[in-house]
């Protein structure tokens, strides 16, 4: 593969240079992942920033939806959006259906528009391994908005925080009441907190949701990188297309503001840090898959499994080989 072809076919925004980029990047193979961090490091000097904005939320609540009408309205205003979505893998058997592009249909027939869904194949936290760099692969083909839509996702899994500028959090009315609010986890890593379905007979309930979320974070504890109303809650209608210019007009202002303050770079490399950590204990297991260490631990399973040795003493064995391997 000519990596250098591929990296300006990609800046020059050719869409199907980029899906073979993000192809090549989720790929598991050893010669794959050598031409990836290749084409990662030829893109990383373009100095092309997009805005991230990363969206979760339960199964059902209109993530796709809400990603299709926003879309639509970014594209009205002249902006290229680029939507990576992550859909379950089956346990059983590792499947992915990948049926979110058919969900976004208008969205996915426009020219300024790049849909790609990827499965979350064993990732836990919402998003695939490789989604991180199948954003930095957007933002350098021009991309001016890149949205992560994760798999429904429940109090604890936030790790597409930690690849979004923006993390919005998407509810449904009459969802959970105001202890919900309280509890810790992806509520705390929300900086906007959209209560859709807000139409119809559901519009009270709707209003009532957001009033108890309104409430609640103001209980909790206030970051530095917010401004003051920030984190806040809101309703839409993502079937209606109401409340959708709030929510982009909100998106703004908070991004300006932390431009401004120095939050919006301070984050960037916090992730970039929490990624390099990522990126050595994915290597330091995907060892364990290589011999001889895959055979020794496959011994050592053996023995656990007749109780002739104990968990603790099989894992410190092969933390031990690890240690006798790593320069």
């Amino acid at each position: 593969m000519d990596i250098e072809q591929l990296a300006r076919d990609v800046c020059d925004g050719n869409r199907r240079a980029l899906a073979r980029a993000i192809t090549l990047v989720e790929s598991s193979r050893d010669d794959h992942r050598r031409d990836a961090i290749a084409l990662m490091d030829a893109l990383s000097h373009t100095g092309k920033q997009a805005l991230r904005l990363g969206l979760s939320g339960t199964p059902g609540v209109g993530k796709s939806t809400l990603i299709e009408s926003f879309g639509m309205m970014l594209i009205r205003e002249g902006l290229r959006v680029a939507v990576l979505a992550v859909d379950p893998s089956s346990a059983r058997t590792g499947g992915s259906i990948l049926g979110d592009k058919t969900r976004m249909e208008l969205l996915s027939r426009e020219a300024n528009a790049f849909i790609r869904p990827s499965p979350s194949r064993t990732e836990l936290g919402g998003v695939a391994r490789r989604t991180r760099e199948a954003v930095a692969l957007c933002e350098a083909a021009g991309y001016d908005i890149i949205l992560i839509e994760t798999v429904g996702v429940g109090q604890s899994e936030t790790v597409v925080a930690q690849m979004s500028d923006i993390f919005l959090l998407l509810l449904a009315p009459a969802g959970g009441d105001e202890l919900q609010g309280v509890k810790r986890g992806i509520m705390e890593m929300a900086d906007l907190i959209v209560v859709n379905k807000a139409d119809g007979d559901l519009e009270p309930a709707a209003k009532r949701t957001c009033a108890d979320y309104s409430g609640a974070l103001r209980l909790l504890r206030k970051r530095p990188q917010d401004p003051d109303g920030f984190p806040k809650a809101m309703t839409c209608s993502a079937l209606q297309e109401s409340g959708i210019t709030q929510i982009w007009e909100d998106i703004k202002f908070l991004t300006a503001w932390r431009r401004e303050q120095g939050h919006f770079d301070a984050r960037r490399a916090e992730q970039a840090e929490y990624w390099f950590g990522q990126e050595i204990r994915q290597g330091l297991l995907a060892q364990l898959d290589r011999e001889p260490l895959r055979s020794h631990v496959l011994s050592l399973t053996k023995q656990v499994a007749t109780g002739t040795l104990t968990p603790s003493g099989a894992a410190e064995q092969v933390l031990a080989a690890l240690r006798h391997d790593t320069p």
